[in-house]
């Protein structure tokens, strides 16, 4: 098994560690950490939006309406599709206000 490599979530302050060929949305959930929203984990929706500030991945296939090439190019992703290369360091945008049923 591969020593992995860390992320570092800004958003939070916290990190965790992605081993090599894992989704980095794959191990946050492994971690019980809620950075972002999971939706369906096949880079088809969205929700797993996060911005990657540093470091080098690879990119499986995404969804081009939510990660149209120029936004991949900015380190704008999806998290159920990328899996880490280096250490990596993100952030992640603010989750929307859950709807609470009134």
């Amino acid at each position: 098994m591969g020593m992995g490599f860390q992320v570092f979530n800004r958003t939070t302050g916290g990190h965790f560690t992605c081993q090599e060929g894992q989704s980095v949305l794959k191990a946050m959930e492994q971690r019980g950490l809620k950075c972002v929203s999971v939706g369906c984990r096949g880079g088809g929706c969205g929700f797993c939006k996060i911005q990657v500030l540093e470091g080098h991945f690879e990119c499986g296939k995404m969804s081009k309406r939510h990660a149209p090439p120029e936004a991949v190019e900015k380190g704008e992703v999806l998290a159920c599709r990328i899996y880490p290369l280096t250490d990596l360091i993100i952030e992640c945008p603010p989750q929307p206000a859950a709807d609470v049923a009134s």
